[in-house]
């Protein structure tokens, strides 16, 4: 299947890009990675960046019309975050609008609605997820953080870890498990949990780019209140399950990593000397990128048309955070040991990024659902091979 864009989509485009250029330095976000920390002025910026984004409709551009969004179908949603994001604009994917939002709309009550979803649709509240634990990351159905139902409330106690954003958030998605007697895909129930709740702990978690991106979160006696609970008491797991497919349809792992790459092919196109085998790894990657970059049209495509995309939007998951992961390696074998240096080095080429992904990219093969958990998705689901 050939995607083009239509006469409304291109338009659509090319205003998005006018748009960038009037309103992104692109000297400051190009090529960074979503793993970088910003310091105050970015965050400043950023603010400002998504107000504008937000009066403009685009946060909430594929939202329906009911819920105060733009009612744009997956395939216009797609190019927003393609243009978006291959600028490295901040905020342009944000899990409260991507991940909570949907899960509200679809089992949230009316209330829940009116409660979150303006703050979402503004841009002003900062969200997280909370699903992966220590011993439940690739099996997340075997989760052990419980909450105890006392009166009117939840009693919350556990851990989680891999959340990112946490020690920023307002509001984080939640899953914990509400009956230890069912099965380990049921009994489990979806929260909306307030982090500035008593008993929340947040430590942010070092990386190689000593970052906090990452954080663990523990919970000792957390009381959430009964009107939290997302859909029905001990079925979060089904809930779970659209949030997890949606997190994994996203263009933004492809494309995120296309001005780095243009700015490898453009080293290489000035360096006369360059052996066949930085060629070659050159176009191995810009292969990468245009099956990436299709792969994930394809999955918003059959949202357009009204399907499901599972161990579809597993194939675009695992292509694209390989490439994320390989973008770094690439970089340094055509840099060099150049390719090492840090930002803030005033040899490092390209402002340092290609160590920042080759740091950073390891991670995206494992945010989302690791890429061995994806791969057995696409086996079972999507070739119907019995499971191990």
């Amino acid at each position: 299947m050939l995607f083009r864009d239509s006469p409304e989509q291109a338009i659509f485009r090319e205003e998005l890009r006018h748009f960038l250029d009037q309103e992104l330095p692109s000297s400051e976000w190009n090529m960074r990675n979503d793993r970088e920390e910003m310091n105050e002025d970015e965050a400043i910026f950023t603010r400002s960046f998504r107000n504008k984004l937000a009066e403009r409709g685009w946060l909430t551009l594929g939202w329906p019309t009911a819920f105060g969004g733009g009612g744009a179908d997956f395939v216009m949603q797609t190019i927003y975050m393609e243009e978006m994001s291959s600028r490295g604009a901040p905020g342009a994917y944000d899990q409260g609008i991507w991940l909570a939002g949907p899960a509200l709309m679809q089992q949230g009550t009316t209330l829940q609605q009116d409660r979150w979803l303006p703050g979402l649709r503004s841009g002003t509240s900062n969200w997280c997820q909370l699903f992966s634990e220590p011993g439940a990351g690739s099996d997340l159905a075997s989760l052990q953080t419980s909450a105890v139902r006392d009166g009117d409330e939840y009693i919350l106690n556990g851990q989680k870890i891999w959340s990112s954003g946490a020690a920023q958030a307002d509001w984080g998605i939640l899953l914990a498990r509400t009956d230890t007697d069912a099965p380990k895909h049921r009994g489990i129930s979806y929260f909306i949990l307030d982090m500035k709740l008593p008993g929340i702990t947040v430590r942010p978690l070092t990386n190689m780019m000593e970052t906090g991106h990452f954080c663990e979160v523990f919970f000792d006696d957390v009381r959430i209140p009964k009107d939290c609970l997302i859909g029905e008491e001990n079925r979060g797991w089904y809930t779970a399950a659209g949030t997890l497919d949606q997190e994994r349809s996203s263009i933004n792992r492809v494309v995120m990593s296309r001005s780095t790459l243009e700015a490898l092919i453009e080293a290489v196109r000035k360096n006369s000397s360059a052996t066949m085998e930085v060629r070659y790894e050159i176009a191995d990657r810009s292969i990468d990128f245009e099956i990436g970059r299709w792969l994930c049209y394809r999955v918003a495509h059959m949202q357009s048309q009204g399907l499901s995309p599972n161990y579809e939007a597993s194939i675009s998951k695992v292509f694209g955070t390989e490439l994320q992961r390989q973008i770094g390696t690439s970089g340094i074998r055509v840099l060099g040991l150049y390719g090492l240096l840090e930002p803030n080095s005033p040899y490092a080429p390209l402002k340092g990024r290609v160590e920042r992904w080759a740091l950073a990219g390891p991670s995206y093969t494992i945010a989302g659902g690791t890429s061995e958990v994806n791969r057995n998705v696409i086996a079972t689901r999507g070739l119907g091979l019995p499971r191990a």
